[in-house]
This record gives structure tokens, sequence and C-alpha cells, in this order.
């Protein structure tokens, strides 16, 4: 009884969700906005249990001085600092988001530098990523790459540089009259197709896979063929 209760439980609320959604009368249409409220409640719940388990297992790895485990001892720090500042600042300043608050000033001269700090390291990533992905090994590697150079002078003022030099030296030659296509945007143009037509394709086919692998999943859940979040699994 014990795994099938949380079976009965997700079915039953999984089945309400989706007649509230194809039957929006009463007194089924008012449920949807209840279901939220619960929703919001257990979501609070969820991140009060997250909260546990990660001081649970870094204060477990301090203490059995495990690989890395200074870096667990900041983590904590840094999390029961953040959390004494905000409550102090909440209770001194009725709001922990007021200008001048201790918890502002770690907002805004710690967390936002490291938050910089991460996304300028990630930018090396991923142009380690783009080099490996735009190696013309391929024909697929190939279009790959020409499409990103395409956008990429499309977006920046490089492009229409480039293209204005393009124009003067073919106008050079003899018998050629370009002079209409100098202030011509071709690369901002092929670039805006390249991300409204192709790209726009590809992710309407991705966003339609994540959909029905969504679908699918829920209904596995819902029937209990997924049981992973049981204890009993």
């Amino acid at each position: 009884m014990r795994n099938q209760l949380p079976l009965i439980i997700v079915f039953a609320t999984g089945l309400l969700v989706i007649v509230t959604f194809f039957i929006p009368h009463e007194p089924f249409g008012s449920l949807e906005q209840r279901f939220l409220v619960w929703y919001s409640i257990v979501a609070g719940f969820t991140m009060l249990l997250g909260l546990d388990s990660l001081v649970r297992y870094h204060l477990i790895k301090i203490r059995d001085r495990r690989s890395g485990w200074g870096y667990s001892l900041v983590l904590l720090s840094g999390l029961f600092v953040t959390l004494i500042l905000g409550f102090y600042s909440w209770a001194r300043y009725q709001s922990p988001f007021k200008l001048g608050s201790p918890f502002m000033y770690l907002y805004s001269y710690v967390i936002i530098p490291l938050q910089a700090t991460m996304f300028a390291l990630l930018a090396f990533f991923i142009a380690s990523a783009a080099y490996r992905a735009f190696r013309a090994r391929t024909t697929a590697a190939t279009l790959l790459l020409v499409s990103a150079v395409l956008v990429m002078l499309g977006r920046v003022p490089l492009g229409g540089w480039l293209w204005q030099k393009i124009v003067s030296l073919i106008d050079l030659l003899p018998g050629t009259n370009l002079s209409g296509l100098k202030g011509l945007e071709v690369f901002a143009r092929i670039s805006d197709w390249i991300m409204d037509v192709p790209q726009t394709a590809a992710k309407r086919g991705i966003y339609i896979g994540i959909v029905l692998g969504g679908i699918a999943m829920s209904l596995r859940i819902i029937l209990g063929i997924e049981r992973s979040y049981t204890s009993g699994s």
C-alpha cells in the first residue's frame, strides 16, 4: 500500500488536470486555478527538500574529508551568509531587495560578478564546441559552417563593410555597374532568411519532439508505468 498510494494520487490528479483542461465548466473550471495554487505549495516544499538534501550531502562530504570538501565548505558558507543577510535585510528594510541593504550589496558586488565570470568562461567552451562542430568534414558540417558564417556576417557591422568592398571591387571590372547594390545589405537579408525559414523549421521540429516526449512521459507517469519517484522502485 505504501507504493500504491503515490500511484493512485498521481493517477487521480493527472486525470483531473486533463478533465479540467478539456471541460472548462463548473465544477471543473475552478479546479484548474486551485491546482495551480497547490502546485505552488508543493513546489515550495520541494525547494525545501532540495535545500535539505544539498546541505546534508555537503555536510557529510566535509565531515568525511572527501575529495573537493573545500568547495563544499565554500558553498555552504555562501549559502548561509546569503540566507542570514536576506533575513536581516527583510527584517530591517522590509525587503531584501531594497537598495542599500546588505543583501543587495552582496547581490551587486558578489553574485553578479560571479555570474559574469561564469558566462565569460562559458564563451570559451562555446567557441571550442563551435570549432569542433564547424569543421567541414561532411556535407552537413559544411552547410552548418556556411550558414553560421553568413548569419554572423549579417549580424555584425563587418558584414556591411565587407559587402561594400565586394561591390566596389566588382564595379571596377569593365562593363559592370553595381552602384545600385552598394546600399543593399545582402548579408543581413541572407541572415534573416536563414533565421526565419530553415532555422524556424528545425526549431519547430525540435519543439514538436519535445512536446511528444513530454506527452509520452506524462502518460507513463499517470498510468504508473514510470515509477522512479516512488521509494519502492
